[in-house]
């Protein structure tokens, strides 16, 4: 298990224990599907499609909602709010493009993060 899998795994435990959180994994990738075969030691596959994974390119590793009840004119109504929270090791920051998907997430008042413990995790 890699060292930013390990701080993932304990800020899933904190999400976890909020009730208003749910965050689930947001695997980011490209690989082949189509019909595969064994020849020999190997897996060939035929009529190869590009299979793309996750949200998006730049997309966080953790997506997720938050309950939010609003006030004034909507008393009392609950409302879910998106979240995406990027998770790195302590000397680690995001990349430009997970830097431009947690901008995008601010402007639309979404709520995202780069997180580097459990601790910071806390206040989600």
């Amino acid at each position: 298990m890699t060292p930013e899998h390990a701080i993932q795994n304990e800020i899933r435990k904190v999400a976890g224990a909020n009730q208003d959180v749910m965050l689930w994994r947001n695997n980011v990738g490209m690989g082949w599907a189509g019909k595969s075969k064994k020849v020999g030691n190997t897996r060939v596959i035929f009529d190869p499609q590009v299979l793309h994974a996750g949200l998006c390119k730049g997309s966080s590793d953790l997506i997720g909602i938050r309950r939010v009840t609003i006030t004034q004119e909507m008393v009392g109504t609950e409302v879910g709010v998106f979240m995406a929270v990027e998770i790195k090791q302590p000397d680690e920051y995001a990349n430009p493009e997970q830097e431009n998907f947690i901008r995008v997430v601010h402007e639309f008042h979404g709520i995202a993060r780069v997180l580097h413990s459990k601790e910071e995790a806390e206040d989600l």
